[in-house]
């Protein structure tokens, strides 16, 4: 397809979406920027067990599993090598600059946030206990998570209202109460389950685990700071977080990951029996955030880390997900927690970055601790492929939108 060698939306890549084809959402693989209609295609005979492809979403496809998967993938690679444009069918691959922005690809079933950097986990608990060790002990022992909401999950391109709620006590000592003033981002890795589901009662082996991540997605877990501290003592994070997530509308599979496998650190001390011998369970994944500030005409690269030394794996996140004999859906989504490296310019959240908000941020002239209203946020990322190319990551981009006001 022209254009999309070097575009990152290569041969090599695949990613999966859903658009809208003369107002019908339809599945589609992007190429460049292009998306090939994956519908056309099955009623043109052209895919395996395509009858997933007459539903709308991809919900029925992430359930169809490995074999699906894998299948599919290498039919489509196909299509796109060997078809001259003769060879598809009228209009299968329609530019995107003439349809509608893509849609939220899959119904997602449940939503789960871990807290998998050490790096982070270190950085927020030296700002909230300076005096103590930043880790709590349960920390390198067990994917420390929290359920969040799955209906308040959102595709690319949505604003981000900002939350109102109560924001601790005032100086009187009665409970303030008004728009969030400690809006944050949160640089996540998000991945979508598929295939059948877990018996209940019946936990995850990590080989089945490893066989029921279907794709990867940018995520920000856009955090209000200042209502989830006042909240969370003592069971955690509700609604500082429920309010959105918003993830990229394409979702990369992960056999289009296979050359950015890496081992993941070394985990001490040694973990859980059933938490071990994901060897290869770490992701060489280069991912920065942009803030633009409002009324400026640029955006900033405020932070850039690697995925690599996520302390957690996807794989050990889902094992421990179920451990417990929790039933996990296809469909359903969780995220890696904050990504953050060890070094400065390399913080996942503006908590971090701007130390608890004490060191502002100098934006072009606008001072940032935490987002303004008008403010847009990008998070980008690449990764490895054969040969020494780079697969895009869809990004993720959200603007802040004034609060709502809560009334009696």
């Amino acid at each position: 397809m022209e254009g999309a060698e070097g575009s990152g939306f290569d041969l090599a890549h695949l990613p999966y979406g859903v658009v809208l084809v003369d107002g019908r959402p339809t599945p589609a693989v992007r190429i460049g920027d292009q998306a090939l209609d994956l519908r056309a295609c099955h009623e043109a005979g052209m895919l395996p067990e395509g009858a997933w492809t007459t539903v709308g979403f991809l919900d029925q496809f992430v359930a169809g599993g490995g074999d699906l998967w894998a299948r599919t993938r290498a039919t489509v690679t196909q299509i796109l090598t060997a078809a001259r444009p003769a060879d598809l069918p009228p209009m299968a691959v329609v530019a995107l600059r003439d349809l509608p922005p893509p849609l939220l690809p899959f119904t997602v079933a449940d939503y789960v946030d871990f807290y998998s950097s050490i790096h982070h986990a270190t950085n927020v608990g030296r700002i909230f206990r300076p005096d103590a060790d930043p880790l709590l002990p349960n920390w390198r022992h067990l994917p420390v998570g929290y359920h969040g909401r799955s209906a308040t999950v959102v595709v690319d391109g949505t604003d981000v209202v900002r939350p109102a709620g109560q924001l601790g006590l005032g100086d009187d000592g009665t409970v303030r109460v008004g728009p969030s003033e400690r809006l944050d981002i949160e640089l996540e890795l998000g991945f979508v389950v598929g295939g059948t589901p877990n018996p209940a009662g019946v936990p995850l082996t990590m080989d089945e685990a490893r066989q029921r991540l279907f794709g990867v997605v940018l995520l920000n877990d856009w955090s209000a700071r200042d209502i989830q501290a006042w909240e969370y003592r003592p069971l955690g994070p509700f609604l500082g977080k429920s309010f959105q997530t918003s993830i990229g509308a394409w979702i990369t599979p992960l056999a289009a990951l296979a050359e950015a496998a890496v081992e993941p650190p070394s985990q001490d001390p040694p973990v859980a029996p059933h938490l071990r011998g994901d060897r290869r369970g770490g992701l060489d994944l280069n991912l920065w955030v942009e803030l633009q500030p409002a009324g400026s005409p640029e955006a900033a690269t405020v932070s850039r880390v690697n995925a690599a030394d996520l302390y957690w794996t996807a794989t050990q996140q889902l094992v421990h997900l179920a451990s417990n004999g929790a039933v996990v859906r296809s469909g359903e989504l969780f995220g890696s927690g904050t990504i953050s490296g060890p070094d400065r310019g390399t913080e996942g959240s503006l908590l971090e970055l701007t130390v608890g908000g004490s060191q502002p941020l100098d934006l072009a002239g606008h001072q940032r601790t935490y987002l303004e209203d008008g403010d847009t946020v990008t998070l980008r990322g690449t990764a490895p492929t054969a040969g020494g190319g780079r697969l895009t990551l869809a990004s993720v981009t959200g603007t802040v939108r004034p609060a709502p006001v809560l009334s009696g």
